[in-house]
């Protein structure tokens, strides 16, 4: 078997050194770069399976140097980013332009090679670009409790349709596993499946990059096309700009688009299911009526994990069985002591939190049996604040141990309700501070339940 490359971007020779060494032992290829210009060669040259690149580099950074590389097309190997100083913006913006984990320096040995082994198993092309992926194989929905059972009798209905569906709930609870489940239970299966993160799509390009463009005699396709007569899965749907919402509204009320600056006419083949965090109101900010309504066909609504604890334990063995059987972890099993101990656990990040605490628990766990003491650090380690003795008190930790896609939900929301503490409840000093506009901000805030009446109490 060939063994997988691996490149190395850091301007400190003696971190480069370091790392090479250690991946060369583990049977890797790795090349290395110290600056920007060598590292975008390489990667042309070299091809890599996966790249390490810092993030604070002296010529340009390493978010500078990811943008530009996706600037040229999508990513086609994961990209991991190291850093001292890790931040919310820069996590953020790390995942928005599709790196898939962080790692913490001073680097540790342990997390850097699982970090390698996992983002080169579990990486495919969507996880870093909003396109055509390999068929998804989603967690079965299980659970005792009312809310449960309704929605697995929903379901066939849904499958059985071809009209719209919008998804709504709580950040975190996995509404991405029922667009996956309404695709692979259908007659679309084994047709392309294509994941638009509409929040990552610059507005700029946004148009382009869903339609398809024509522009001096170059024609781009666009995701829509690329779904073909598959399914076109529209995550935070209205995260789009105002002007292309109305753009996919008319698309979806014609059944068919035209690339943009094109005349030529395409039909709409592929079914369209949407999300979007909180409540899905047709008054939210920032959402277009018509494209609200078109897509609330079929409305599925998940209610948040602490309204159903009585569904954790059979949860908790159906994700172990997932991630023992799709992220080759090992087999650990947990008693009724341990269950108990997270049925009665608060889950802010809701099922998300859930899956990742048991994908903790699996790896870092000793023996056979997961002990209560085991469940309760990592339910630790879970936490996603912790206090320090800064000026304020009170210092906001990044759960670097957490996949960055799933950690930005709450990334987002201990970042905004602790600005919104600070300028005691302002929406206009909250914008200012944060530099938001104003109906994005409003609409994020409530996506992520955070009640601004409560914060000027």
């Amino acid at each position: 078997m060939t063994a997988k490359s691996i490149l190395v971007v850091d301007d400190e020779p003696d971190i480069r050194d370091t790392v090479q060494e250690i991946l060369i032992d583990e049977g890797y290829d790795v090349v290395t770069a110290e600056n920007a210009a060598t590292a975008t060669a390489m990667r042309d040259s070299v091809n890599p399976d996966l790249v390490l690149l810092d993030v604070w580099m002296p010529d340009e950074d390493g978010i500078t140097l990811l943008a530009n590389w996706r600037e040229r097309g999508p990513l086609d190997c994961p990209v991991v980013m190291m850093s001292g100083h890790g931040t919310v913006e820069t996590a953020v913006e790390a995942t928005r332009l599709g790196a898939v984990d962080f790692v913490e320096k001073p680097l540790s040995l342990q997390k850097l090679l699982r970090t390698v082994d996992k983002s080169l198993r579990g990486w495919s092309p969507e996880a870093a670009n909003p396109e055509v992926g390999t068929q998804p194989v989603p967690i079965d929905w299980v659970g005792n409790s009312d809310y449960s059972r309704e929605l697995r009798e929903q379901l066939p209905k849904v499958v059985s349709s071809s009209a719209p569906v919008l998804l709504s709930g709580p950040a975190g609870s996995l509404k991405h596993q029922l667009a996956q489940r309404i695709h692979v239970d259908g007659a679309r299966v084994g047709k392309p499946y294509v994941i638009v993160r509409c929040d990552a799509l610059d507005p700029r390009t946004a148009a382009v990059e869903l339609f398809g463009g024509e522009h001096a005699g170059e024609k781009s396709v666009g995701l829509i096309e690329q779904a073909g007569a598959g399914t076109l899965f529209l995550q935070d749907v209205f995260e789009l700009p105002a002007a292309t919402q109305k753009q996919l509204d008319a698309c979806i009320a014609a059944g068919s688009y035209h690339r943009v600056g094109g005349t030529s006419q395409f039909a709409l083949d592929a079914r369209i299911v949407a999300s979007t965090d909180g409540d899905a109101q047709v008054d939210n900010p920032g959402v277009i009526e018509d494209l609200f309504y078109r897509l609330n066909v079929v409305p599925i609504k998940t209610r948040p994990l602490a309204e159903h604890k009585e569904d954790i334990p059979v949860l908790v063995d159906t994700y172990i069985d997932y991630l023992v059987e799709h992220d080759k972890l090992g087999y650990r099993h947990l008693g009724v002591a341990a269950k108990n101990r997270l049925r009665h656990a608060d889950w802010p990040g809701d099922l998300v939190q859930l899956l990742n605490v048991i994908k903790r628990l699996l790896i870092l766990s000793d023996g056979p049996e997961v002990s209560v003491e085991e469940v309760e650090a990592a339910l630790e380690d879970a936490s996603y604040a912790e206090h320090d003795a800064g000026p304020d008190g009170d210092m906001f930790r990044l759960p670097l141990h957490l996949p960055l896609r799933e950690a930005r939900s709450e990334f987002e929301r201990l970042y905004l309700a602790r600005q919104l503490i600070e300028v005691d409840g302002g929406m206009g000093d909250l914008a200012a501070r944060v530099g938001m506009e104003r109906t994005h901000l409003y609409r994020k805030l409530r996506s992520l339940g955070i009640d601004t009446k409560r914060a000027r109490d």
